[in-house]
C-alpha cells in the first residue's frame, strides 16, 4: 500500500473520531446531569475512559505484539503532553474570557494526583535504567504503588466531587430533565466503540505512516503516535466548549493523563514479555514527564487564580506557555530521542 493511500486512512479515521465525538460528549454531559456524579467526575470515568482506549490499544500491542516497549511509554508520555497542549489550544478557542477560570475546583484536585503519579512514573524509569536489581522481576513494586495510587485518587475524586454536588442539586427545568437515562447510556456506549475502533485504525495507520517515513521509535511515540491517540481528547474537548461544558473538557484532558499514568502504563508493564518495562525504555522519557509535571503546575496555578481577564483578545499567559512548552518538548524529543 503506498504511503499516499496511509494518508487517505488517516482522515478518514480522524473524521469518523470527530463525528462521534460530539454524541459521546453530549451523552456524558446529560449522564453527569441526571446521576448527580457532577461534570468533572464523569469527564475521568466516561469521557477520559473512552478516549484513552486507543492509548491503551496501541501502547499493549507495541510491547506484546512488536517488541517496542519504547513506543508503548513513548504513546502514553506524549499522549499526557498532547492532553496539556490542548488545555492551550482551548483557552484560545474559548471566547468568554481564561476557559480555566470557568472551571470548578475538582480539576485542581485532578491535576495535583496527576503530578503525583507522573512524577512516580520518572522516578521508576530512573531507578530501572540506573539498577538492574529488580529487572528480572514480572512487574516492578512502583508499578504496583503507581496503580494503587491511582485507585486512591479516584475514590477521592469521587468524595469530592459528591460533596461539591450537594451544594448544586440538579434543576428540575434544565434542558437535559426529560432526557432518558437508559437511551443516553446506550448513545454512550455506542460512540465509545466506533471512537474506540476509529481510533484503533487511526494507530495502526500512523504507525505505518512512520514506517514509511522512517521515523525513529521515541520520536514516533511522543510525536506522531501519540498526536492520533489524543485526537479523541481534541474532539470531545471542542465538542464539550460547544455544549457550553468547559469543566467537562478540562477534567477530560487531566483525567486522561491520570488514566494513562496511573492505569495504562500498569497494564503495558504487566503485558510487557521481557521483564520490567520501565528498564527497557529510553531515559528521554523522564524529560517528557518533567515537562508534563511543569505543565499541569501551570494550569493548577491558572485554575486558582479564578477571577481575572485576558491580557490579549486571542489568548493567555498559561495559553502561551503550555503551547510554548509543547513545542519545545517535541524539538528536545526529535533530537535527543
Amino acid at each position: 500500500m503506498t504511503l499516499a493511500l496511509f494518508w487517505l486512512q488517516f482522515a478518514a479515521a480522524s473524521a469518523i473520531t470527530l463525528g462521534a465525538s460530539h454524541f459521546l460528549t453530549r451523552s456524558a454531559d446529560v449522564i453527569a446531569f441526571k446521576t448527580g456524579l457532577g461534570r468533572s467526575f464523569i469527564g475521568i470515568a466516561l469521557l477520559a475512559t473512552a478516549t484513552s482506549l486507543p492509548e491503551l490499544g496501541t501502547s499493549i500491542s507495541s510491547v506484546a505484539l512488536i517488541g517496542e516497549p519504547d513506543l508503548a511509554a513513548g504513546t502514553i508520555f506524549g499522549s499526557n503532553l498532547f492532553n496539556l497542549f490542548i488545555i492551550g489550544l482551548l483557552d484560545i478557542l474559548w471566547r468568554d474570557g481564561p476557559i480555566l477560570s470557568r472551571v470548578g475546583k475538582t480539576p485542581i484536585v485532578i491535576g495535583g494526583l496527576g503530578i503525583a503519579i507522573i512524577s512516580l512514573a520518572a522516578a521508576a524509569i530512573f531507578i530501572h535504567t540506573t539498577t538492574a536489581a529488580m529487572s528480572g522481576w514480572y512487574i516492578s513494586p512502583i508499578s504496583v504503588v503507581i496503580f494503587v495510587v491511582f485507585l486512591a485518587a479516584m475514590y477521592m475524586l469521587f468524595r469530592f466531587e459528591r460533596s461539591q454536588e450537594r451544594d448544586s442539586p440538579p434543576e428540575a427545568n434544565h434542558e437535559y430533565a426529560l432526557a432518558s437515562l437508559p437511551v443516553v447510556a446506550l448513545t454512550y456506549l455506542l460512540s465509545a466503540a466506533v471512537i474506540g475502533g476509529a481510533a484503533i485504525w487511526l494507530a495502526s495507520t500512523a504507525d505505518h505512516i512512520a514506517e514509511e517515513m522512517r521515523w525513529e521509535a521515541s520520536y514516533v511515540g511522543t510525536q506522531f503516535l501519540a498526536l492520533s491517540t489524543s485526537l479523541p481528547e481534541l474532539a470531545t474537548s471542542v465538542a464539550a466548549i460547544r455544549l457550553y461544558a468547559p469543566e467537562l473538557a478540562i477534567a477530560n484532558l487531566l483525567g486522561s493523563t491520570l488514566l494513562n499514568t496511573g492505569l495504562i502504563l500498569f497494564l503495558v508493564d504487566l503485558a510487557y514479555p521481557d521483564g520490567v518495562l520501565w528498564g527497557a525504555i529510553s531515559q528521554i522519557h523522564i524529560l517528557t514527564a518533567a515537562i508534563a509535571v511543569i505543565m499541569t503546575s501551570v494550569v493548577i496555578v491558572a485554575l486558582l487564580k479564578q477571577r481575572r481577564r485576558r491580557p490579549g483578545r486571542f489568548w493567555t499567559v498559561e495559553s502561551v506557555v503550555l503551547i510554548g512548552l509543547y513545542l519545545a518538548a517535541s524539538i528536545l524529543v526529535f533530537y535527543l530521542g
